[in-house]
């Protein structure tokens, strides 16, 4: 929770019923004689169970993340959120390829029979267009015997000779039990020198790790937002429980719950009684789900509602109405709160009515500078969620364009923006608008200009969150959220904030 000097400074606005944005704040600087060059942890949470070691995460946009996207956030140590504007069985693969992408365990591994030959299996990886010439062999019975491999097939006189009489005998395989993990596969292959680890329990294979797939999962571990299976992190977008067809929402559900980690119920009004409903509705679907996930709710503005949905049972809460740099939603409804005090106010709230769980907090949208990152962390944010900065990227979806100049550029549109909600019952169904007539729009649609990879975006957003850090003394997320401490500025001193009289 906020340190005494912070909650005051806050409670000194709400008293006057004044709100704070991003514009309006900066960050105190402290001093502290010992070296944090080496010492800065930027790791957080997205939901309960859902760590980031970069607090960055895309927007659920059809303009922002998609499989592509969401990969390299993960790599990058953030999140994507796979947009809902898209049929259930398209975003359901975008997940399944952002979970597999790095998949070191083999799942069901493609296996072959003692009583095959050599050509026959040789004719299979041709026919079926396999990368892989590895394969757990299984006798008549379909119990697990050994192992071939790619060397299986250079040495023999004749392609015409049997598995069994090719494969390396069980006897000589290193085989592991089938909860094995990614760091326990790493040290059982190093130490035996062996290539492949296949999974065995009762002479069955019920997976296969590869140690070049699995050694640079270990090497880039330090890095890679993975979850305990050496998997990429990977979250998806879900639209709010429709009654008039109540198949299509469990329909979406299951599809993504298989490899999901965290589904986001995604509406504009997130404390509205749908948002609840969809909230109860999918955390009693989750129970009966072999799969387990976390559930984030948004988007919200106020603190009452954070503490509602957290005594709920929700595992995240995404705020923000309003302040994106392509929504309208403030000026067409005239609702909305400024980025700083919404996020505050919202982390306030369930701290100070005693939730038995506070959780965490995403602060979604309104970021437009790179200094605004450290700005929403000390506001009380574990996390922050942008669109406009991930826009116009490599990773992004839709299509470069060139203008005569020879210029570079890319669509990016709110997903409340009269195009959005003309082609997708997803953004219709956040917006609560009706296809049939004319619909009031919330977000307006723009070309801004390419930016390359979005590597190196996230890259200056990260130092950008590291020097906040580094000039506040913070160590951690923690101590930039509780500690810091920050100071209301006029206009005048924006104005001296930014490149002036030059």
């Amino acid at each position: 929770m906020f340190s005494a000097s912070k909650l005051e400074f806050f409670e000194h606005f709400d008293n006057q019923h004044l709100a704070l944005s991003y514009d309006d704040v900066r960050l105190q600087t402290c001093a502290n004689k010992y070296n944090l060059l080496d010492k800065i942890d930027t790791e957080s949470s997205f939901s309960r169970n859902v760590s980031l070691k970069a607090p960055l995460v895309s927007a659920a946009m059809d303009t922002v993340t998609e499989s592509e996207m969401a990969i390299s956030m993960a790599k990058m140590g953030g999140l994507g959120i796979i947009h809902a504007a898209l049929p259930v069985d398209t975003q359901r693969k975008e997940v399944r390829r952002v979970k597999k992408s790095i998949n070191e365990l083999i799942e069901d591994p493609v296996s072959v029979k003692t009583s095959s030959t050599l050509a026959e299996v040789q004719k299979l990886i041709e026919d079926k267009r396999y990368s892989f010439t590895t394969f757990p062999v299984l006798n008549n019975e379909g119990n697990f015997v050994g192992m071939l491999g790619g060397d299986d097939f250079k040495y023999p006189d004749s392609l015409e000779i049997s598995v069994e009489d090719a494969m390396t005998d069980i006897t000589e395989v290193i085989s592991a039990d089938p909860e094995t993990s990614t760091e326990e596969a790493y040290r059982i292959m190093q130490s035996n020198k062996k290539s492949t680890l296949p999974l065995v329990k009762d002479g069955k294979v019920s997976g296969l790790y590869l140690f070049s797939d699995v050694s640079r999962t270990v090497r880039e571990s330090e890095k890679y937002n993975v979850d305990s299976n050496g998997q990429l992190f990977v979250g998806a977008a879900i639209s709010t429980y429709d009654e008039r067809n109540p198949d299509s929402f469990y329909e979406r559900a299951e599809a993504l719950s298989k490899y999901t980690d965290v589904i986001v119920i995604d509406t504009a009004d997130g404390d509205s009684y749908y948002a609840f409903d969809t909230l109860k509705r999918l955390k009693e679907f989750r129970q009966t789900s072999d799969n387990n996930f976390d559930i984030v709710v948004g988007n919200i503005s106020n603190g009452p509602s954070a503490r509602e949905l957290a005594n709920e049972g929700a595992d995240g809460i995404k705020v923000g109405q309003g302040p994106g740099s392509i929504c309208t939603t403030r000026r067409e409804t005239g609702i909305g709160m400024p980025q700083v005090s919404a996020v505050a106010g919202c982390v306030r709230s369930m701290f100070n009515n005693h939730v038995n769980d506070a959780i965490p907090v995403c602060a979604d949208g309104g970021i437009t500078q790179y200094g605004d990152i450290p700005i929403a962390i000390a506001s009380g944010a574990n996390s922050v969620m942008m669109g406009g900065m991930f826009a116009g990227t490599n990773e992004s979806p839709g299509e470069i364009t060139v203008d005569p100049d020879g210029n570079k550029h890319k669509i990016y549109r709110g997903m409340g923006s009269a195009s959005a909600l003309r082609d997708n019952e997803a953004s219709r169904k956040r917006y609560e608008s009706n296809a049939d007539k004319i619909v009031l729009a919330e977000g307006v649609e723009k070309t801004i200009a390419y930016k390359g990879s979005v590597v190196s975006v996230a890259d200056l957003c990260m130092q950008a969150l590291t020097k906040g850090m580094r000039y506040t003394k913070s160590p951690n997320i923690t101590t930039l959220q509780s500690e810091v401490e920050l100071i209301r500025i006029t206009n005048a001193g924006m104005r001296e904030s930014l490149p002036h009289d030059v």
